[in-house]
């Protein structure tokens, strides 16, 4: 295993985690940005008022996503495993 397997080996594991983790980062932008928002304009500073939108707006997009992600991921573990004979023979 020469050192640019393993360093293309670390860069599909970063890409599979940002493409994972990023409709849930962004839905809590987007919900975050529109409380800020709201709290602007109504001069509401209150910290907790973020939490329980992002919240449930997260668990709303885990639940549609959830099966998409979980098969995004089975499919990277299940070519890394098989590259595995290539990688040490």
């Amino acid at each position: 295993m020469t050192p640019g397997t393993v360093m293309e080996i670390g860069r599909q594991a970063i890409e599979v985690a940002l493409t994972i983790s990023a409709p849930m980062l962004f839905a809590a932008l987007v919900v975050g940005l529109i409380v800020s928002i709201f709290q602007a304009a109504t001069q509401l500073n209150e910290a907790t008022l973020q939490f329980v939108p992002k919240l449930v707006v997260m668990l709303m997009v885990l639940l549609l996503a959830g099966p998409w992600m979980i098969q995004y991921l089975m499919d990277y573990i299940q070519r890394l495993f098989e590259s595995i004979p290539q990688l040490i023979g």
